[in-house]
């Protein structure tokens, strides 16, 4: 028996109704985990699926969306941040197995709660690859926002997270106007195509797909611009070759409405940026077609040379002067000398992290890995790119990167186990519902100190006793001040009498 004749057994076996209870969290989590792995297997086959979709499909969506949001909130409210001791016993038991204490269950609910969240996610693409339901998931404007957070965690590397649901919803005319009106969207997906993340390609073709479409083009173009325009020199992504000039062709296919036609963008960053777009990949390339040998030679001593003078100003603690040297020899350095212009570009970047401009320094890293082959990336940019990442407090970025550092190299260095071990920490799944959590109880903490206060003042006003019972332990601590308040007392008057008896 395959998988769609099973999945058409359980159909008919009436296996919807019972997962659906289990769905809307009847039991406990851990039983809508298992209901949404199930029902996304089903809804993964055609006729399951529509079996599915005629009875429950809002439902269906609804309770995913909720899920994938709140589920690490749920995960650790009900498990996690529980004392070992008050945690359900077939809960401990079906984590481990029975084996192993609480670290091991707390690792295996990290796991599972990434898994919900991912099969959450895969539930509503199903839906959503088939146009269905995709203005109800549009409508969840915070959820759409939370999206590009969304991804899974180290675990779940096969799975793309939410970014594999922005791609679905852009194929749809709905889903790209809902997504093209979200800024905080539009952000995250040019932050991740500039990052070493194995999903990045769906985040770099969902821009397209808005940049192409005439509706959401200018809304888009404002914003992915400036981030896109580090990408129009990569060469191949995900057995994606001439990526670099698909995306060149695609922010250039009307840029002479800009340059002859009087069209303004609102963003003057943008417009720079498809200015500089069009400099290097037309008019600087057309030049060097035509340019002689004797010349080109000419060109590539020069950029050595200010290479060399960048180096010697850079050593020397003339940051922001071999900037300038670096940025003559970008300028001067042939397109086609690809490995001389990624060390110009890495060695830029190191400049703008020691001036603290960690945007720059994403930039001229990105250009950097950009120009390198898919088989290889060089590594201080790699490096580079990680701080810079970490400097703008964008963990998951960081953490990417560090990662592919760590890959690159053989031994893994001292300073990249700490980045990575501080990345970790701030990708957890569950720290927010932690802060959260602890930001609740000291909420409630003051909430109950003010409320002892406010009873005091309304005692006093009533001309009620205002005495309040000692604890114990309170009740001890004052009979020991009393003791010893006594003694020095007597201590004092002894040292009294004797000075009045020398006199």
């Amino acid at each position: 028996m395959n998988k769609i004749e099973f999945a058409e057994k359980a159909i008919n076996s009436g296996v919807v109704l019972p997962l659906m209870q289990l769905l809307r969290g009847k039991i406990t989590w851990v039983e809508q985990r298992v209901a949404v792995r199930a029902l996304g297997h089903l809804a993964s086959h055609e006729r399951a699926f529509e079996a599915i979709a005629n009875e429950f499909e809002v439902e269906i969506v609804e309770l995913a969306i909720e899920l994938a949001s709140n589920c690490s909130k749920t995960i650790y409210k009900k498990f996690l941040g529980v004392k070992d001791r008050k945690r359900l016993k077939y809960h401990c038991d079906l984590l481990t197995r029975g084996i192993g204490g609480e670290e091991r269950e707390n690792r295996k609910a990290e796991e599972w709660a990434n898994q919900l969240q991912c099969w959450s996610l895969y539930l509503l693409n199903c839906f959503a690859c088939k146009e269905r339901s995709v203005s109800i998931i549009c409508k969840k404007q915070q959820f759409l926002k939370d999206l590009c957070g969304l991804w899974g965690g180290l675990g779940n590397r096969k799975s793309p997270g939410g970014v594999g649901l922005i791609r679905s919803l852009c194929n749809t005319t709905i889903g790209r106007e809902s997504i093209a009106n979200i800024e905080e969207v539009i952000v995250g997906l040019c932050n991740k195509s500039r990052t070493c993340d194995y999903w990045r390609y769906m985040a770099i073709d969902s821009l397209l797909l808005l940049l192409k479409d005439t509706n959401t083009r200018y809304k888009v173009i404002e914003i992915a611009a400036s981030f896109l325009a580090d990408l129009v020199e990569l060469k191949s992504l995900k057995e994606k070759d001439k990526i670099g000039e698909t995306i060149t062709q695609t922010l250039l296919q009307d840029y002479y409405k800009i340059k002859y036609g009087g069209l303004k963008l609102k963003n003057q960053i943008a417009e720079d940026a498809l200015k500089e777009i069009w400099e290097l990949k037309v008019e600087r390339r057309k030049k060097e077609e035509i340019i002689s040998n004797k010349e080109m030679k000419e060109r590539k001593n020069l950029a050595q040379i200010f290479k060399r003078k960048g180096n010697k100003k850079f050593w020397s603690g003339f940051v922001e002067k071999a900037v300038v040297k670096y940025t003559k020899a970008l300028d001067l350095c042939p397109l086609k000398m690809r490995k001389e212009r990624i060390v110009l570009y890495s060695n830029r970047a190191q400049c703008y992290l020691l001036l603290k401009i960690p945007e720059a320094a994403i930039r001229d890293t990105t250009r950097a890995l950009s120009l390198c082959d898919g088989k290889s990336l060089h590594r201080k940019s790699l490096w580079r790119r990680s701080q810079a990442y970490d400097m703008k407090g964008m963990a998951k970025e960081s953490l990417m990167d560090c990662l592919m550092f760590i890959n690159v190299n053989v031994k893994i260095p001292y300073y990249a186990a700490r980045m990575i071990n501080k990345q970790m920490n701030a990708t957890w799944i569950f720290a927010e519902a932690k802060s959260k959590r602890k930001a609740e109880k000291r909420a409630d903490k003051s909430n109950g100190e003010d409320k002892v206060k406010m009873m005091m003042k309304i005692k006093e006003k009533k001309g009620l006793p205002t005495v309040q019972e000692e604890s114990l332990g309170e009740r001890e601590r004052s009979k020991q001040q009393g003791t010893a308040k006594r003694r020095r007392e007597a201590a004092g008057l002894t040292a009294a009498l004797a000075r009045v008896r020398i006199v």
